[in-house]
């Protein structure tokens, strides 16, 4: 049952596809989406959906993540229409960084 913490996990892009559309902040800070839904990957993990586009895994591992409104429905539902600091927009990804 428990996962051997030795192995290497690799990290599956969360990207689904670049957008233009997250609210600009003021100069220095990140810029900020809403959250428009959330859908789980092949893996069953939940995944936020953004409105600039863009897709963040929300795991809940404990102790090194520990998310357990991901895990409740009404707490998903609850946080739709929530500002999200989207870490893709931060970094400036767009459709050339992608490959999309």
């Amino acid at each position: 049952m428990g996962q051997d913490l030795l192995q290497k996990n690799v990290e599956r892009t969360s990207v689904t596809k670049a957008s233009p559309d997250c609210e600009r902040a003021a100069a220095g800070e990140r810029p900020i989406s809403r959250i428009i839904g959330f859908h789980q990957d092949e893996e069953g993990h939940w995944v936020v959906e953004l409105s600039c586009g863009h897709t963040q895994h929300l795991r809940h591992q404990p102790p090194w993540q520990a998310r357990p409104w991901v895990l409740d429905a009404h707490e998903r539902t609850r946080r739709i229409g929530q500002a999200f600091a989207c870490g893709w927009c931060a970094n400036g990804a767009d459709s050339a960084t992608l490959g999309r």
